[in-house]
């Protein structure tokens, strides 16, 4: 079934219902819960296609994930430098997905995969990126994928960035062992324990002043808020960082399953198997899954 690229694509079963914009970076406008309370909020959300990316709900990270320090790095005897793509941050961040079209390629009731080629440019490697949506009745299932389309190796890194409305009593439990702090550009400085601040275990997480990485992420994130009958559980096999934004004024927040650490490609080579990063050799594929369930709680 062809669907334009300006179309809302819709998913439902059960009580969840998945809304995607392929035109906004392929990503999700709103993921809710129909219960006999009425209408829940799973995401974030903005009626109809978002004005701008950061109004969606969550949007894909691909090739990379999170800032390039200055826009540049080396790489195997090459410099590549990238623009910054976003106004008021002078360091280019989350790679080209989130910020082009996407083409739908197939289409059902409860699910959708979606497709991004991009064309060695700027960025100098030429690679597909594809998303596969399954919706079923206890929650959402991702599955991001970047395939090498070059005839060299090239740096890969992947993430999503769902953004979760919150209240002052929401909070999180996940366990992750260190975090970065940041410097007034939010790139990374120092590496250091996750107590304190930096401690995410059952911990209250709307309006906390946080835009940190961490590493060390055990995979798995429970979110609950007291009033709201379900609980959400975020969890990503591949994913060993974990990126939190949230805040000072509250409302939301982003916990962000991704591969690599921020600024990981500004490291040496040597160092990136540490950082997550990936080098992909011609055709190879990288692949990231991210699982939301929506869980009943009494």
């Amino acid at each position: 079934m062809f669907v334009t690229p300006e179309a809302l694509v819709v998913l439902k079963t059960g009580a969840l219902e998945l809304a995607l914009s392929p035109l906004m970076g392929g990503s999700i406008t709103r993921f809710d819960r129909q219960g006999g309370e009425g209408l829940n909020a799973i995401l974030r959300g903005c009626e109809g296609i978002p004005r701008s990316i950061l109004d969606a709900a969550n949007f894909p990270l691909v090739p990379y994930v999170n800032r390039i320090r200055a826009g540049r790095f080396d790489f195997r005897g090459r410099e590549v430098r990238i623009l910054p793509n976003m106004p008021g941050d002078p360091s280019p961040l989350h790679g080209q997905g989130w910020l082009s079209p996407w083409r739908v390629e197939e289409r059902a009731e409860s699910e959708a995969e979606l497709i991004f080629r991009h064309e060695a440019a700027e960025w100098p490697w030429s690679y597909e990126a594809r998303q596969i949506f399954n919706l079923d009745d206890s929650g959402l299932s991702l599955r991001l994928a970047c395939r090498n389309l070059s005839d060299e190796p090239m740096p890969c890194g992947l993430g999503q960035h769902p953004y979760f409305p919150c209240t002052a009593e929401t909070q999180i439990d996940t366990q992750v062992s260190h975090a970065w702090t940041i410097d007034e550009q939010v790139l990374p400085i120092e590496k250091v324990p996750a107590t304190g601040l930096y401690d995410l275990s059952d911990r209250l997480i709307c309006g906390q002043d946080l835009d940190h990485g961490f590493s060390g992420w055990n995979g798995r994130a429970r979110i609950r808020t007291p009033g709201i009958p379900f609980e959400i559980i975020i969890s990503s096999p591949q994913a060993r960082f974990f990126q939190l934004y949230s805040p000072p004024e509250g409302g939301l927040f982003v916990a962000e399953p991704v591969s690599h650490a921020n600024a990981a490609l500004n490291a040496p080579e040597a160092q990136w198997p540490a950082l997550g990063l990936a080098v992909l050799e011609p055709e190879e594929e990288m692949i990231l899954d991210m699982r939301i369930d929506v869980r009943e709680v009494a």
